[in-house]
Formats: C-alpha cells, structure tokens, sequence
C-alpha cells in the first residue's frame, strides 16, 4: 500500500511541475527558491527566442521636457537616480529582456494646428536620432520581419507611436508623411476630443468618430498604420472597431471589469477586439490597474488642472504645487505584480490568449507598480504568469508573438488595399 502511495505522489508530482512551467533537473529539490529560479530561467530563455515588445514608452517626451538636447540624458548609465528620476536606459533595458519598443512620440492635447504637426516630426526626429546615437541598442524597425530580424541581432527594434491624432491637424497628408518617416501607429485621440473622435477623459462631441475619423482610420489601413484605440471613448472605441479593415491595438490599456477606470476597457470591446484580431497590451501604470490608485489619480489629476490653471505656462510652480499636494495626500499602498496579472487573467478569460501584450506606459506616469518600477521589470510579470500554469507557449504569445501577428496582418491587408487602387 506505501509503495502505491509514493507511486500516486510521483505521478502528481509529474503533472504539477509541467504547469508550473518547469522542469526539475536530476536531484534538484522542488523548493519554492529552486521552482523560482527555474521559473526566471526559463523567461530568459523564451525571451531569446522571441522578442519582448512594449507598446508604449514615453522616453521621447522625457528629451522634449529637457529642452529637445539629447545630451541631456545619458542612456548608457542608470538614471533611476536622475533628477526627476526615469525608467528607462540601456542597462535596465536590457536587464528586462526587451526586444522591440514602441517609442511614443506623445504630442500635448493642449497643442493644435502647426504647432502639433511641428511638434510630432520633432519627437519623430528623437527616435531616429536614438537609434543614431546608439546603434549597438537601437535600430528602427518598420515591419515585423525588421522586428525579428533586429532581435536576432541583439538589439533593440525601435518602432514609433504617435500619440494622439490632434498631431495631424486633420491632414490626411501629414499623416501619411508620419508613416512615411516611421510612425507605425497612432493613437486617435488623447486626453481631449479633437475635431473628429472623442477622448475617454473629455465630455462627449462626436459620439464616436466623424465621416473624416473614419477616413483616417482606413487610410492608416490603406497605409499598415495600426488605429491605436487607448485614450478614446467607448464609442470610438465601437466606431473604429466597425470601420477598421486590419487588427486595431490598444498601446497602453487595461480591463475595466478589474479597475473600473475609463482609460481601461470594457468586456463587450474586449470581444469585439478578439473578432476584429486585435491586442490589448497591458498597462503598468498604478491608477489603471488597482482601484485605490485610480481614485488617487483622480484627485491628482484634478490638483493637477486646477494648478495649470492658476500657473499657466509655468511648469515649475507647477511640478512645485503638485509636491505639496502629495506631501498632504500620502499616495496609497501600491499595487503589485499580481494585480497587473490578473488583468492578463480577465482578458485572457474574456478575448483569449491571443489577443494580449505589454504596453508599460513608462516614463509617461511617476510612481510605479511593486516589482514593476522600471523596464528592467518584465520577467517578474512573466515569471508570474508561468506561476499561474501559463505554459511557455502562451508567455511567448504575451511578450510578443501577439503583436508581431497584428503587425503582419496590418501589412498584408495594406498591400491588399493598395493592389485595388491601382
């Protein structure tokens, strides 16, 4: 009977371990430090195999908020010190197996007409002068294959992402210059309606998108521009899903039914973006993923509003007025590891595996997740979702395949689309 005993404990043993994402070497004992370790083993291996993607980081502004001088931040050393201190440099990078970003080239809602469009083909020159600049880091890549093929080579495939469609001053021919110079997609609006979708953070005008919002959306599938649905309002988010051809993406997002924030999105879109093919990459930043931190970026936002009022183009009293506020109102206990999963969890149950990426949003937001402070954070997140019996396969899919996929499709149906207009 003892011996049937051990037996039936061997065989459990046996089935755990796999959805556990590991495998024990011989006499290695299942420890919880032993099963850690294999587990962060294995992130680093699948994370050479295929590329890491981020779907928005906001470094770009980070130069623009210094003066445009990229003198001003060294990238080979660590900055986590920096004055404001930041989340990205090379060191960290690569520390959090990244292999292909999304740099935002983020544009003020506040900012319209020429004074946008100057302002995106500035931020657009940042990246370009990045990957200059580092060559042995960066490389711009402008299809999946480039993204591959760059990951192969050790480096980091650098991809752009406009961020908000106001940058475009109602041209279609500004955005095709954007394309043209890199940008592989843009987000439809920011924190403001713009003349032709609504924002999630502004009062409702258009109900969605205009007759010239939907022109802009199918001229970015004509061009293999992927329609960006993070910052717009429910409606748009409907609206392009209906008129979009191609995969559409949600750059920096969340699931609503987790943390009920407007930025995040709803489960009736979350099956609409299966359907359509699309990706939500999930977001790291502490006020779309936890509630509390959403109602202490609430009144944030609003000390915020009321200060740019009173300062009107004085960024310094400002940032100043924002750090007595805070030294008055404690932020609340941060949100973890665990809590980003478990909107990887939701939206896995609601659209599938398929349909999931990163999109961390740093260096956009101060603060942080616990265990997700930085890019060197990745693998945490991907270690916990192996500890919640994600098998590789599916890791895989999160990091990066998912993305690679949309991209590839957004390429095919572009060449479809330019084939009948000839």
């Amino acid at each position: 009977m003892a011996r049937n005993e051990n037996v039936t404990a061997m065989l459990c043993i046996a089935l755990i371990l796999p959805m556990l994402g590991m495998r024990l070497r011989a006499g290695e004992s299942a420890s919880p430090l032993n099963i850690e370790s294999t587990m962060q083993a294995e992130v680093r291996e699948l994370l050479r195999e295929v590329p890491l993607i981020d779907g928005h980081n906001d470094l770009p502004w980070q130069f623009r908020k210094r003066g445009g001088d990229l003198n001003a931040i060294d990238l080979r050393v660590n900055n986590r010190n920096a004055k404001p201190p930041l989340a990205t440099d090379i060191p960290r990078l690569r520390a959090g197996g990244i292999g292909g970003q999304f740099w935002s080239v983020y544009v003020p809602a506040e900012s319209s007409g020429p004074e946008a469009v100057k302002a995106v083909f500035e931020q657009i020159d940042v990246v370009h002068q990045l990957a200059a600049r580092y060559p042995d880091t960066f490389e711009l890549a402008l299809t999946a294959d480039d993204v591959e093929r760059i990951h192969k080579k050790g480096k980091i495939a650098s991809m752009i992402g406009m961020e908000g469609g106001h940058s475009i001053d109602n041209s279609l021919g500004v955005l095709r210059m954007a394309y043209a110079l890199g940008a592989r997609y843009m987000t439809l609006t920011h924190t403001r309606n713009n003349d032709w979708a609504d924002s999630s953070a502004d009062k409702p005008q258009h109900h969605g998108l205009t007759p010239f919002g939907e022109k802009v959306v199918l001229e970015m599938n004509r061009l293999g521009m992927l329609v960006d649905l993070s910052h717009v309002s429910d409606d748009t988010m409907r609206a392009a899903l209906k008129v979009s051809k191609a995969p559409v993406i949600f750059s920096h997002s969340l699931a609503r039914a987790v943390c009920n924030h407007p930025r995040n999105v709803p489960d009736d879109i979350l099956k609409l973006t299966a359907e359509n093919g699309g990706v939500v990459m999930v977001c790291f930043m502490p006020g779309f993923v936890v509630h509390r931190e959403s109602q202490d970026l609430d009144a944030w936002e609003k000390e915020n509003e009321r200060l740019k009022k009173l300062f009107p183009n004085d960024t310094a009293k400002v940032e100043q007025g924002i750090a007595e506020w805070r030294k008055a109102h404690p932020a609340p206990r941060r949100g973890t590891v665990s809590d980003v999963a478990d909107h990887v969890d939701h939206i896995r149950k609601i659209a599938g595996i398929e349909h999931i990426g990163l999109g961390s949003d740093f260096d956009g937001f101060r603060g942080g997740i616990e265990g997700l402070d930085d890019v060197s954070g990745y693998p945490a997140l991907l270690v916990e979702l192996l500890r919640r019996g994600y098998s590789k396969e599916d890791v895989k899919k999160v990091a990066g395949l998912n993305v690679l996929t949309v991209l590839r499709s957004a390429e095919k149906i572009a060449a479809e689309l330019q084939r009948e207009l000839k």
